[in-house]
């Protein structure tokens, strides 16, 4: 019973793990049944396949007075490769940028921005977005309030 590369343990092990990543592997191996030594090969196997990308902490942003959430529709002038490269690497730079796509539709880019508070948005749109070569238009969409925000994969 396999999907995408992953048998059922696989996947019990990918749920468990999704919801705590700091389970103990004897914890881990009850709750999926089995042995820990088993387990753990199958853990270790999983990280070395690049299944599991790694291991974080989940921090919250209003806890740590990065309350405004903004996602930002960039435009480019030009579309080849040169300035879509440049701009990609500009925005992996940018520690306020917490997830960048490139999309179809209306804009080229949808950049997903923490900051304090609309200054330091307006601060981070001139210093940093304005500055870079090529920008046609940006469009800013506020987060009103966070519905939904996980990290877990559908597995089933």
């Amino acid at each position: 019973m396999k999907q995408g590369g992953a048998d059922l343990f696989d996947r019990k092990i990918l749920e468990v793990l999704q919801q705590d990543g700091r389970i103990s592997n004897q914890q881990l191996a009850d709750t999926v049944g089995l042995s820990p030594a088993a387990c753990w090969r199958r853990v270790r196997a999983l990280e070395e396949k690049g299944v599991i990308a790694g291991y974080a902490a989940l921090l919250d942003p209003e806890a740590l007075g990065q309350g405004l959430s903004v996602f930002v529709l960039v435009s480019l002038q030009r579309h080849n490769i040169d300035s879509t490269e440049e701009f990609e690497q500009q925005v992996l730079t940018y520690p306020e940028v917490l997830q960048c796509f490139a999309v179809t539709g209306n804009a080229d880019f949808v950049l997903r921005v923490v900051v304090p508070d609309m200054g330091s948005y307006d601060r981070f749109l001139n210093e940093k977005i304005f500055t870079l070569k090529g920008i046609a238009q940006v469009h800013s969409n506020f987060g009103l309030r966070e519905i939904k925000n996980t990290h877990r994969l559908p597995l089933s």
